[in-house]
């Protein structure tokens, strides 16, 4: 039986993503094609089907304004705090609170406390008032410890590699040999339930290809997540991570715009990593003087350091749901994963066409649809798969051997 719950937004992103495999010669074609299928979550064993004007909204949306428009818009922040969640305030009073004194009746001012949140910048006076400060503690009795123990784990993972948030920073600029400054970016993630960096990188260039760089050397040195939640940048929406997601059976998420405590771990990383280490560096030589540094820093201190949060150190954390872990294997389909993938038509010679040239498919699968997978940076190679199925690697065409071979087999025919 069809469901009518509303359908979750990793489900709309299948559907979406079978648009591509859908037969049919048109978009109208393969989109109404999609529209007879049945999707079931694999959460709550729910099952939907929708009519091809929906999935062709949701299709305008994505592609004109991103994942977060698959909904109506109506307003995200309706009865719930705009700008800081109560979880994150719950938090940031727990590793605060420890550091000041009590007064003369045993308790902690609200306005010492308040201030001491905007010192050491776990907020902006942008983000959270004092007023709102106020209203949040009095409303949710966010002094008590208990209470606040239970926001804090509100949105805390059970099990190591459930969910990755990530997120990008700017980092210091580096004088380059011809004298000029060129700024650098820090891509990093994090587990949410042991807070381990899986990884973290400067790039000269925020862009897809080195955010794919960064996730697959997250992916080999930590696992497979379940799940991830990116911010809503174009990176982190690019054709290659969402197909990458696909095949790996990975749940992709994207944080609303402009909603900084949505990534809430993340964030509080990155204003670690500003205070505790980018202050006792003032200038960097290159970029890979710099990588080095910051890996040295998160694995051998952040990763290795007592969290507030958790009571222990991420690194042992992480593992103590060493047994859950899902290493990849470094062979052909990993290195794939992260490709480029077209939807090509095989030609009754067995030839296909892609960027402006034709190539020979390395199995006879003509007037066959077969989908292309290829690296951004490397249009030379191309590997055919058919029903997700790996048949090889394209061969360029050879205008004079299939020549040859035609002469031949006519005069076999005479």
């Amino acid at each position: 039986m069809t469901s009518f719950k509303k359908p979750p937004l990793e489900l709309r992103l299948r559907i979406l993503s079978a648009i591509d495999y859908a037969p049919g010669n048109s978009i109208r074609a393969r989109i109404q094609s999609v529209a007879e299928r049945t999707f079931v979550d694999e959460q709550t064993d729910s099952r939907y089907q929708f009519t091809w004007r929906t999935i062709s909204t949701w299709l305008y949306r994505f592609k004109k304004y991103g994942v977060t428009t698959l909904d109506n818009k109506t307003r995200r922040d309706k009865n719930s705090y705009r700008k800081v969640q109560v979880n994150e305030l719950a938090e940031a009073i727990n590793e605060v609170i420890p550091s000041l004194s009590k007064n003369k009746v045993g308790v902690i001012p609200k306005m010492t406390l308040y201030r001491q949140l905007m010192q050491k910048n776990y907020f902006a006076r942008s983000q959270l008032s004092q007023t709102s400060f106020y209203r949040m503690v009095r409303e949710n009795d966010l002094l008590n410890f208990e209470t606040t123990k239970k926001l804090r784990h509100s949105f805390a993972m059970q099990f190591a590699n459930e969910l990755w948030q990530a997120d990008t920073m700017y980092g210091p600029s580096i004088k380059q040999v011809d004298g000029s400054w060129k700024k650098t970016f820090l891509i990093a993630f994090i587990d949410d339930a042991s807070r381990v960096i899986t990884h973290g990188q400067f790039f000269y260039n925020d862009n897809t290809e080195n955010m794919v760089d960064a996730f697959r050397t997250a992916l080999f040195k930590r696992g497979k997540p379940d799940r991830l939640y990116f911010d809503n940048g174009s990176n982190y929406k690019s054709k290659e991570i969402l197909q990458a997601c696909v095949r790996l059976d990975i749940l992709l998420s994207h944080a609303p715009v402009r909603d900084g405590a949505a990534k809430g771990k993340i964030e509080r990383f990155f204003r670690g990593f500003r205070d505790r280490f980018l202050v006792q560096h003032l200038e960097f030589k290159s970029i890979e003087a710099l990588n080095d540094l910051t890996h040295d820093w998160i694995e051998n201190e952040y990763n290795h350091q007592k969290h507030s949060s958790i009571q222990m150190t991420p690194i042992d954390r992480f593992a103590l749901d060493h047994s859950r872990i899902h290493f990849l294997v470094d062979d052909e389909y990993t290195e794939e994963v992260f490709f480029v993938e077209e939807v090509r038509k095989v030609s009754k010679t067995n030839l296909f066409s892609i960027n402006s040239s034709k190539w020979e498919c390395p199995v006879d699968l003509r007037e066959k649809k077969i989908q292309v997978r290829f690296d951004r940076n490397n249009k030379q190679r191309f590997i055919v798969y058919f029903n997700d199925q790996r048949m090889g690697e394209a061969s360029p065409i050879n205008l004079v051997y299939n020549a040859n071979l035609r002469k031949s087999r006519q005069g076999e025919a005479e």
